[in-house]
C-alpha cells in the first residue's frame, strides 16, 4: 500500500486547539478543490510515491507523540483510512486535516478529524458534506476560514444551525491571513455570542508568511 506525498516534516501545530504543540506533519499529494486562498497550491503537483510502512518509519524518526495528515485533501486517496489507523496502532496522537467534501465515515473516529467548512470567498462553498456532521465525535474539530462579512455571516449560519450541540472550543473561525481586519471578526464573535474560537495561524505570526515545513 502507497500515497502520493508532498512532504514530511516537524514543527509547532498552527491551528487547532493543539496550536502551539510540536506536530509531525504528513502532507499528502493532490486536491478536489481549488480555494482562492490557498496556501498549499504546490500540494497539487508535488508528489513522492511511499509505502505506508515507510512514512511511519519517517513520522517516528521525529520522536513527536502527535502526528497531523493533511494536505491538498488527504481523503481523495484510498490508503489514507490505513495510514491513519497504523499510526493509531502504534500510539501516536493523529490529527486529520481535512475539507469535509469527502466521508469521513471510514476515517478511524479515534482520530482527530478536523473539517474545513468552505466559506463563499472560497470560491467553493456548497463543497461541505454536511453528512460528515453525523459522523462527529466532541472530539472533532470544525473550521471556517473567513475573508469577509460575507464569510463571517456564512461560518455563523452554519454555527448556529447545525452545531448547536458541538463544544464551542472545537469549533474555529480562521481569518485569511492578511485579509481581513482582526479587530472587526473579533468584534463580530463577541457581539454575536458565538461561542466559537478565534484562531490566528501561528506559523505565518512565527515564521515568513510564505516559508514551507513549518
Amino acid at each position: 500500500m502507497s500515497l502520493d506525498i508532498c512532504e514530511i516534516f516537524y514543527s509547532l501545530q498552527g491551528e487547532s486547539t493543539r496550536a502551539g504543540l510540536a506536530c509531525v506533519f504528513v502532507r499528502l499529494s493532490g486536491c478536489n478543490l481549488s480555494c482562492s486562498w490557498c496556501d498549499t497550491t504546490y500540494a497539487e503537483v508535488q508528489s513522492t510515491p511511499m509505502g505506508i510502512n515507510q512514512i511511519v518509519d519517517q513520522v517516528m524518526a521525529f520522536g513527536c507523540p502527535m502526528v497531523e495528515i493533511t494536505g491538498g485533501e488527504p481523503l481523495i486517496q484510498a490508503q489514507t483510512p490505513a495510514l491513519i489507523s497504523l499510526l493509531l496502532e502504534k500510539g501516536f496522537q493523529v490529527l486529520l486535516e481535512t475539507n469535509g467534501s469527502q466521508s469521513i465515515a471510514s476515517v478511524d473516529p479515534a482520530c482527530i478529524r478536523i473539517m474545513d467548512v468552505k466559506c463563499p470567498l472560497s470560491g467553493e462553498a456548497g463543497s461541505f458534506l454536511f453528512d460528515n456532521f453525523n459522523h462527529m465525535t466532541d472530539c472533532d474539530e470544525i473550521k471556517f476560514v473567513v475573508g469577509s462579512r460575507q464569510d463571517y455571516d456564512y461560518a455563523a449560519s452554519v454555527i448556529q444551525t447545525r452545531l448547536m450541540d458541538h463544544p464551542r472550543e472545537k469549533i474555529h473561525i480562521c481569518p485569511v491571513f492578511g485579509r481581513i481586519d482582526l479587530a472587526d471578526l473579533a468584534a463580530w464573535i463577541l457581539k454575536d455570542r458565538l461561542g466559537a474560537r478565534l484562531s490566528l495561524q501561528q506559523h505565518k505570526l512565527i515564521w515568513d508568511p510564505d516559508l514551507r515545513g513549518v
